[in-house]
């Protein structure tokens, strides 16, 4: 995830200037001094729209998203004004190419779109700001054991969800399962007017609803992304679907016909992931290879965590209070959430890029604060490129899940620090799937080789059963995310088209989950609850097919920087860390940002003008090959049988 719904809006509404516009004869000439009045602009609001954000999402308190919602509204006001007068520019001729491309930008809008009635704008900022809130502070609350009452947040509960040590019965994580999903019934009516708001601000600008808007943002048109997106479904369905055949027929010998069907849909509570979409905590069971080439990173992490956490025990004079030992093992949390960062910071680095700001580590959020509700879902935040005001917001834990994040985030970071010499417009990805991919191309990287060099595991075996088991453990979270990148969009599109009315809302979400994914709600379903509203970003309005588009490109981006780097043999094998010519070609791709179409961005790299899922193909070869083998004699596939 990029930032969070208040700082990724006020990001793009970033895109408004304040101040009343001339409306006398524009010109080509009268452009140019429009773009430069916003993007003079963009350097002093954005910077405190962003602050408001960050705040609201480091402190949820009812003050912080008062401010944050104020903050909001001001940005929507500016962007709707801004959105007007580009309008004007439509058909003017001569216009710079900078100008009529920021010109576009500016009126494909935020993902948020304002009406231009301020009450409207008012109660858009506010149901945002709520639906935030609630996804941030959100707890299950049940008793425990001894009946005594506790109350979890997500992060607790998807220990339960993970069950990577396979200790919890199918009913119990079903349990926590529901007690999750149950936070998002309040916003299910707020979602609607939400929706509602959208849909009339995006037709002001000149859209049928909010989905075309989105789609409007690929320098393409909207019918023409649509098949887009289709077309790289159709490279990568086959993968999936024989991936899910093997993890089906696994999760059948474990459970039994009663809990996972032979031939139908997985129950989606048992797949290690609170969305069931990624499912790296089944690798044990799915295995390929017994014992051959143990890359198990997190046990590696959680021993230095525990070691700084000892040594402190050890230190103390005298015998510590629960209060003192619960401060050491926050300290310790922290000492080892920042070697994590640094870690992740030293792959790019090694490239060539430049080391991160010192205000980066000061005010970066590494760990869950002790004394407050934080948003944790884990997010980057370029809060000024001004003075390169980056943090990351994350409660790290010492595993090797969080450490591909911290990867995935710094992408971010290093792409904003990268773009921060272009104009405040063309400050963002050469479109938003590109921005997601950059730090998950660099976690390709992460060979056990590589995790060797570093330090993380002890064997880095490089024979065919060692592949195969890396690359099983790998596409339990590349192969298996490209679905549910997909069809989460695929839902809000239809919503916002109104194929699917708001009764609908809950039964369309598990039609389309068990038509892509193939994967069935654990417990009965009913009209009240509002699932989608369980993930972070239909809550908080960040689209969702950038990522879908990204686990295509980090493919496509490190077939290209191995090439650059002289890579010669399986693409599996390939590390880039320390090859200064890859990182100058990744350097130049991330300095362009967005100031021009994303094809030129793309050739630039990879020579070609096209998103392509080839090499994803390439890639998992060996895994495919295997995967065919297993199947072999299996009824794969499912029948759907939900449907709106």
């Amino acid at each position: 995830m990029r930032i969070s719904t208040a700082g990724a809006l006020i990001l793009a509404c970033g895109l408004i200037a304040c101040g009343k516009q001339d409306h006398a004869q524009v010109t080509a000439a009268s452009a140019d001094q429009f773009i430069k009045t916003v993007n003079a602009e963009l350097l002093t609001k954005r910077p405190l729209w962003n602050a408001a954000g960050w705040v609201a999402a480091t402190y949820i308190t009812e003050d912080t998203q008062r401010l944050s919602a104020a903050a909001t509204e001001e940005g929507l006001a500016f962007d709707s004004r801004n959105i007007e007068e580009a309008k004007r520019y439509n058909s003017v001729t001569g216009l710079a190419p900078d100008t009529a491309r920021s010109l576009l930008l500016i009126k494909l809008g935020s993902s948020m779109p304002a009406p231009k009635d301020a009450a409207k704008r008012a109660e858009l900022a506010k149901i945002a700001t709520k639906m935030e809130a609630n996804y941030g502070s959100a707890k299950w609350c049940a008793p425990d054991k001894s009946d005594n009452a506790r109350c979890l947040t997500l992060q607790e509960i998807e220990k339960i969800i993970d069950n990577s040590d396979f200790s919890h019965s199918p009913k119990e994580i079903a349990t926590a399962w529901s007690g999750w999903h149950a936070t998002a019934k309040p916003i299910r009516a707020d979602y609607r007017r939400f929706v509602e708001l959208m849909n009339e601000g995006a037709k002001e600008i000149g859209f049928a609803d909010t989905g075309e808007l989105w789609r409007g943002g690929y320098d393409m048109t909207p019918a023409e992304f649509d098949r887009e997106v289709e077309r790289l479904w159709s490279q990568v369905q086959p993968l999936y679907e024989q991936l899910h055949c093997t993890v089906r027929a696994k999760l059948n010998e474990k459970y039994g016909d009663d809990v996972v069907p032979e031939h139908g849909p997985i129950p989606a509570h048992l797949l290690g992931n609170m969305w069931a979409q990624q499912w790296g905590h089944l690798y044990p069971l799915l295995e390929p290879y017994k014992s051959v080439a143990n890359t198990d990173i997190s046990s590696s992490l959680k021993a230095l965590r525990d070691a700084d956490y000892q040594q402190r025990l050890k230190a103390y004079k005298g015998k510590p209070s629960a209060i003192e030992q619960s401060d050491m093992a926050h300290a310790a949390d922290g000492v080892v959430a920042e070697k994590m960062t640094h870690i992740a910071e030293d792959f790019y680095t090694s490239l060539g890029l430049p080391h991160l700001p010192d205000s980066f580590w000061k005010k970066s959020l590494l760990v869950r604060p002790r004394d407050r509700d934080v948003q944790c879902h884990a997010s980057a935040w370029d809060l000024d490129l001004n003075t390169a005001d980056v943090r990351i917001k994350q409660c790290i834990e010492p595993t090797e899940a969080q450490l591909t994040t911290i990867h995935h985030e710094l992408g971010h970071i290093f792409y904003y620090l990268a773009y921060k010499d272009q104009t405040p417009l063309f400050q963002r990805g050469a479109h938003d799937g590109f921005h997601e991919a950059i730090g998950d191309t660099v976690t390709l990287s992460l060979t056990p080789a590589h995790l060797q060099k570093i330090g993380l595991v002890k064997e880095a075996r490089t024979d065919e059963r060692a592949l195969i088991n890396s690359q099983m453990k790998l596409a339990l979270d590349k192969i298996v995310f490209l679905p549910w990148g997909k069809l989460v969009d695929q839902w809000r599109w239809k919503v916002f088209s109104g194929e699917i009315r708001p009764e609908q809302y809950n039964k369309a979400w598990w039609a389309l989950r068990e038509k892509y994914q193939g994967v069935a709600a654990p417990v009965a379903r009913g009209p009240e609850d509002f699932d989608p509203g369980a993930k972070y970003h239909v809550a908080g309005n960040t689209p969702y097919t950038r990522y879908f588009l990204a686990f295509v490109l980090q493919f496509q981006f490190h077939k290209a920087l191995c090439e650059a780097a002289g890579h010669h043999g399986p693409l599996a094998q390939c590390d880039i860390y320390g090859n200064k010519a890859a990182g100058e070609k990744f350097q130049a791709m991330l300095a362009a940002g967005g100031s021009q179409p994303w094809q030129d961005t793309l050739e630039k790299l990879t020579g070609s003008r096209q998103m392509d899922a080839s090499a994803i193909i390439e890639y998992f070869q060996p895994l495919m090959s295997y995967l065919a083998q297993q199947n072999q004699g299996r009824s794969c596939g499912w029948d759907v049988k939900s449907g709106i």
